[in-house]
């Protein structure tokens, strides 16, 4: 028998069979329900947001401190050596001066290389994680990315050589990569604005993890403290997501056909072979290779070229070297902030035109490293942050649009496969920072 319908005094509803009671339901229950419903949707909003900002605050706060960490380490290093360890670091001169002529000075090792740890593993988990994760529940997914972001904090905290900072910086990699795979697949159980708010709130990672870092730092803080206070970030995701969420039912029940509740919650994720899944992959090429070009123009210039745009004298307010690249990277994640947050104010269709103009960035600042044509730092605040404006709005837009004009069944591997995209053109950054760095530091750049 198919599904009775009975009149009421506001609207015809449909009975689950012949057997079941008439459900009737009046302006009042409507309005609860209406209510009910806000504020399912308000809990759920909120709650993702807070998950963006705590999976990207590991991630950040290491790259933040990518340039103390190789400071630290190197300094420790060398004063092993010394018969004279009176300190626990060294700071290195801003610059070399041969002849009264000042060159550019770095550090032997790039923080590309801190990059290469912080996005390796997560390169490899996106690129397998879509073809099996989704048998497993996302409990399971979230506590191991709660569990490896603690880690991470902890061992970067107590580390006392290099080696031991990049172990903690890996599990940074394998907690944001398991993070951002596992819950951009999770909003497609969700109302689609919940894209939004993950995207604002990995970029609020940006904005707070690099502010805090720069803050405590600046104020007298260690490094290492610093990170160590920041070990409550992955408490507030686990509250967040066990918590503040309100969940499908079965969602952590998976089977070859999850149920997914998208929209009118009738829908299946649909049960695809490996075959089926390659064949996917075809159409999601055109978020994906626009997102890993403006990732790499992004990525090469916080990795490669921040560290070489130091001045001398920076005017008011006065910066030395290291301040510089810690103001460079809240500078950036201010922008990645506000575009991420934008995509329901301003959204981008045609996301190919954001690859050029990142590239332009990275050119004008690769070229400001040899000729040091900008003439003062306030510029190159400006054109960081509008670099990271590009890279924000790459992303939001990207998602975005594969929520759109992605069929719902094949929405959930669609978005976990969708981040490759972006860790490709990070990892590929980070390889291409490092011989470029060091090449850039042997050429012996003079300083204006």
């Amino acid at each position: 028998m198919g599904s009775r319908y009975r009149k009421t005094d506001t609207e015809s509803l449909p009975l689950e069979d012949d057997d079941s009671e008439p459900l009737i339901v009046n302006g009042s229950s409507r309005a609860r329900l209406a209510m009910s419903e806000k504020s399912t949707l308000r809990r759920n909003l909120v709650g993702f947001w807070f998950l963006g900002l705590c999976n990207n605050f590991a991630y950040v706060i290491m790259l933040s401190a990518a340039h103390d960490i190789l400071d630290d380490e190197t300094a420790a290093a060398k004063n092993s050596t010394s018969e004279h360890n009176n300190s626990t670091t060294t700071i290195s001169p801003v610059t070399t001066t041969i002849n009264g002529t000042s060159y550019m000075t770095c550090n032997q090792i790039s923080t590309g290389a801190i990059l290469l740890a912080d996005i390796l593993p997560t390169l490899l988990i996106k690129f397998t994680a879509p073809f099996y994760l989704q048998r497993i529940g996302y409990r399971i997914k979230v506590s191991l990315t709660i569990l490896f972001a603690m880690a991470s904090f902890l061992i970067v905290a107590f580390a006392n050589d290099v080696w031991l900072s990049i172990i903690g910086v890996v599990c940074a990699s394998i907690s944001g990569g398991l993070g951002e795979i596992t819950f951009l697949s999770l909003t497609s159980f969700f109302d689609r604005n919940v894209i939004s708010t993950w995207s604002s709130g990995t970029g609020g990672a940006g904005v707070f993890g690099s502010l805090a870092y720069a803050g405590f730092t600046s104020a007298g803080v260690s490094p290492r403290t610093t990170v160590l206070i920041m070990v409550v970030v992955p408490v507030i995701m686990a509250i967040n997501y066990f918590c503040v969420l309100i969940h499908p039912k079965d969602l952590d029940y998976p089977t070859d056909d999850t149920a997914s509740l998208i929209k009118d919650k009738e829908k299946k994720t649909a049960n695809l072979s490996l075959k089926d899944k390659l064949r996917l992959v075809v159409p999601l090429l055109k978020f994906m290779i626009p997102l890993t070009t403006v990732y790499f123009g992004e990525y090469f210039i916080n990795q490669g070229l921040h560290e070489l745009l130091y001045y001398n004298n920076t005017g008011w307010p006065y910066l030395n070297k290291k301040e510089q690249y810690r103001w460079y990277q809240v500078d950036y994640q201010i922008g990645v902030f506000l575009s991420r947050s934008s995509v329901n104010i301003f959204p981008i269709k045609k996301v190919w035109i954001l690859p050029f103009l990142q590239l332009i960035n990275m050119g004008v600042l690769l070229a400001q490293v040899f000729y040091r044509f900008i003439p003062n730092i306030w510029i190159i605040f400006a054109i960081v942050f509008y670099e990271g404006f590009l890279g924000g709005a790459a992303y939001v837009n990207t998602f975005y649009r594969i929520a759109v004009e992605i069929p719902p069944e094949h929405l959930e591997f669609s978005m976990g496969v969708a981040t490759i995209g972006d860790t490709v053109g990070i990892a590929v950054a980070g390889a291409a920072a490092i011989p470029s760095h060091n090449h850039m530091c042997s050429l012996k750049i003079k300083m204006k």
